[in-house]
Parts: structure tokens; sequence; C-alpha cells
């Protein structure tokens, strides 16, 4: 038999850059729960705590809020962006 660990990206996401492209790849896909579950794993990449005390939430409450189960308030997602040091912009499809 086989023995297997779970994978978890947020221990491969190290750089800055390749957050930013996890999260530019969900937002061009539209969906909701990738959108959120990007953020979970790049708040995870750099600290869950931290970032939930910056993002002014608890650290429990942000990691059901970003699950892939989760659907965050807009104050929560502006919240984690301002925490983790990103700007979203909209631009024109």
């Amino acid at each position: 038999m086989t023995k297997t660990k779970p994978f978890d990206a947020a221990k491969y996401l190290t750089s800055a850059q390749s957050q930013t492209e996890l999260l530019n790849d969900a937002f061009a896909s539209g969906e909701a729960a990738y959108i959120a579950n990007a953020l979970g794993v790049i708040a995870r990449a750099r600290g869950m705590t931290e970032v939930a005390r910056e993002a002014g939430v608890t650290r429990e409450a942000l990691y059901k809020s970003l699950s892939e189960e989760g659907d965050p308030r807009l104050t929560t997602l502006l919240g984690v962006a301002r925490a983790l040091g990103l700007k979203l912009v909209a631009q024109a499809a």
C-alpha cells in the first residue's frame, strides 16, 4: 500500500509572485469558492493568525470564510486583501 500525505499548496506559495498568480487565476475563473480558497491558501502561506489580526477578524472566522464552503463578506475580503498587501483592481472584460 502506498502512503500519501495531504497536499497543502500554502507550503509552496512562498513568493509574492506565485501568490499573485494563484489569485489572478482564481479571479479569472469567476468562481467565488475558488477565489475564497485561493485567499485562504495565501493567508496560510503568510501566517493565518497575523493576517486575521490585520484583517480585523478572528483566526477561526477567517478559516471558515476562506474555505471552499465559505462565503466571506466583502468587508472580510477587503480586510484580507489589505492585510496581504494586495491591491484589488477592476479591468474591463
